[in-house]
């Protein structure tokens, strides 16, 4: 039962913004869950949620329109400026590459697509880039782990 509440905490941190599955993965499996599992599970929590955002896109626009205008903020915030930078030097791809670790997942979506990128592609991109993220992240895990836990006498 312990277990299967850890692997339900990871699905939810992984998939709650700005706590991403880079962070999920080693704290799960430093906690003693399995390496393999703990990381389907954060993927894919992770992965529904980008998916939400970039399916409500139009809607989260409006909010963040009216959210601005409201606060009468018309400057950039660091996380806007370095997303744009990696978007104007890599493009769509890169940003989507690069964004899980530098801003988020789930803003570098908002960026990309307030940027110009299109739901097909941003879909796609965000998809490979998250498992590629989870797969490294959870090899670097498991060889860290096994690294640091393994017997020296």
């Amino acid at each position: 039962m312990n277990e299967t509440i850890g692997y339900v905490m990871a699905f939810i941190l992984a998939a709650t913004p700005f706590f991403e599955m880079v962070a999920v993965i080693p704290l799960g499996v430093i906690s003693g869950l399995d390496t393999i599992p703990v990381t389907i599970v954060a993927f894919v929590g992770n992965l529904i949620t980008v998916i939400i955002v970039i399916l409500m896109m139009t809607q989260i626009k409006a909010w963040l329109q009216r959210r601005r205008e409201a606060k009468g903020k018309e400057g950039s915030t660091k996380r806007e400026n370095r997303a744009k930078q990696i978007w104007q030097r890599y493009g769509l791809f890169g940003l989507a590459l690069i964004g899980p670790i530098l801003i988020g997942s789930h803003l570098a979506v908002i960026m990309a697509m307030s940027f110009g990128g299109t739901k097909k592609k941003m879909t796609v991109y965000m998809t490979s880039s998250l498992l590629l993220w989870a797969i490294v992240t959870a090899v670097g895990t498991h060889l860290g782990v096994e690294f640091f836990m393994f017997d020296r006498n």
